[in-house]
């Protein structure tokens, strides 16, 4: 069956479509907006299912082709499905993708993980490991400890872990950010800043370290908008305010409170997913950037985002 999705993900349409097989283990096969419910949603109901969105004309979307198939031909339990955006850009849209290449991993029906831009080899496979196993050299479940204790507010501990995986590998991205989240968590802005200052232009180019940016930037625009008391005071004076709204979950994220922060945009989402072009979406991928693609905040935050966009 061929499925269109509204605005704000509904389902508008639905007619019968040519079938094509259900992506399997293993597999690499193209898909279209006609085909993404059954290629990739209902697909990865029984094995996780990775989306690459591409163009023709992205040079960096060439370079990840042959490294992530590779990746998925060697692993288990995973499958590759391609989406060419310019042919067919409703869905990178809906999940509110600005730049490419982009990766998406699909399990149980909803979006649980993903990455943008070029990665090498080990990350792609680290990635892999996240969202559809165990890693298996240390390194990563090093890592999963240490952004345990940080969420968990043990600051000491998680500098000590990531401190432990530099003393093995001087530039792993995620040890670095994370050494960076721990100031920031622990009030040190400075602190976070003079280490993202001190990266080169290579690692900063990161996905991790551009979280870490990302966190940064985010903790300056709520500062600017004062406690979020007040701003929920004009949420309640007038619910409709969806500005208010959306500074409220600006201020509740740096406030620590990432489960409130996200429902109040989920709440924008229901009521008017368009809003300010799509404001609300824009700020929860920016939340998902700051946080990491680990953080429950995230993970639960992109079920929340799903529960809207393929409701």
């Amino acid at each position: 069956m061929s499925t269109l999705f509204g605005p704000g993900g509904q389902v508008v349409s639905s007619k019968p479509a040519t079938q094509t097989p259900a992506a399997g283990s293993g597999t690499v096969k193209d898909t279209t907006t006609q085909t993404f419910m059954v290629d990739v949603v209902e697909a990865s109901r029984d094995s996780v299912v990775l989306v690459d969105f591409w163009a023709p004309w992205c040079g960096p979307c060439k370079q990840l082709t042959p490294i992530i198939e590779k990746a998925v031909a060697a692993f288990d339990g995973v499958s590759l499905v391609k989406m060419n955006i310019d042919d067919h850009p409703e869905i990178a849209g809906q999940l509110g993708i600005q730049s490419i290449p982009a990766v998406i991993a699909f399990s149980k029906g909803q979006p649980v993980d993903g990455f943008v831009g070029a990665q090498t080899e080990s990350q792609i496979r680290a990635f892999l490991e996240r969202v559809a196993g165990p890693a298996g050299d240390g390194i990563a479940e090093a890592l999963e400890a240490a952004d345990a204790a940080r969420v968990a507010g043990d600051f000491h501990q998680a500098a000590a872990i990531y401190t432990q995986i530099l003393q093995n590998d001087g530039e792993h991205a995620g040890a670095i950010a994370g050494l960076g989240f721990v100031s920031l968590d622990a009030g040190d802005t400075a602190g976070a800043e003079e280490l993202l200052n001190s990266v080169t232009p290579e690692m900063r180019a990161k996905p991790e370290i551009q979280a870490l940016e990302a966190a940064l930037r985010l903790k300056e625009q709520a500062a600017s908008l004062g406690e979020a008391a007040k701003l929920r005071l004009a949420v309640e004076e007038n619910p409709e305010d969806h500005q208010a709204r959306l500074d409220l979950a600006i201020a509740l994220a740096a406030e620590g409170d990432r489960k409130g922060a996200v429902d109040e945009l989920v709440v924008i989402l229901r009521r008017e997913a368009d809003w300010n072009e799509g404001a609300a979406r824009k700020e929860l991928l920016n939340f998902f950037e700051a946080w990491g693609p680990t953080d429950p905040a995230t993970l639960a935050g992109r079920r929340k985002m799903a529960s809207v966009l393929f409701a």
